[in-house]
């Protein structure tokens, strides 16, 4: 596949807003259906949560896009930076695997030829969708909207029924794959 151009995007790095993210796989395949490279969005989510200082409110990891409403704590973040953070090392760990597998055609179908260089691609290239949440009063519907993905789609009955959604953890449940912050503190 060839591809000619990058879409832009602006980005509003304003201190004390959340941010509702949402990030795809190329070309909307469903790179993320196993739980291997979903453990991997959550490492990924982890890690910028420790060493960019983000709070986590709220996540679901569909099987091509994740959608997370986060809250950078440094007033001098920049959402490029946490983006790269969410999207490089997942890239980074697929191709690592598809290399150690031997699956020379899903590295074919995931590399994207530029004029100047061919590039491996996980992730949909540019920031994908990032909107500035500043009302409070937002912030639940948001949480409810990212919830309800998985229903939307067909794919469980009731957003807790996801595994993979930040939903369970807000139930109570005691076993979830990432904990998340409070929107309150």
């Amino acid at each position: 596949m060839t591809v000619h151009h990058r879409k832009r995007r602006e980005a509003w790095d304003e201190p004390g807003h959340a941010h509702f993210v949402t990030y795809s796989c190329v070309r909307r395949l469903p790179l993320l259906s196993k739980d291997r490279t979903r453990r991997w969005v959550v490492e990924a989510i982890e890690c910028v949560r420790n060493e960019l200082r983000v709070a986590v409110w709220a996540y679901v990891i569909m099987p091509e896009h994740v959608h997370l409403l986060i809250h950078p704590q440094d007033a001098r973040f920049q959402m490029r930076r946490i983006l790269a953070g969410l999207k490089r090392s997942v890239s980074d760990k697929a191709k690592r695997h598809l290399e150690a597998e031997g699956r020379s055609d899903w590295l074919r179908r995931l590399t994207v030829s530029y004029p100047s260089r061919q590039v491996f691609r996980f992730w949909q290239p540019g920031g994908g969708f990032d909107h500035n949440i500043f009302r409070e009063k937002t912030v639940p519907a948001v949480i409810e909207y990212i919830h309800a993905n998985p229903v939307r789609r067909g794919l469980v009955r009731l957003p807790t029924d996801w595994e993979w959604s930040s939903a369970r953890f807000w139930a109570g449940h005691p076993d979830v794959p990432i904990r998340m912050d409070s929107p309150n503190s």
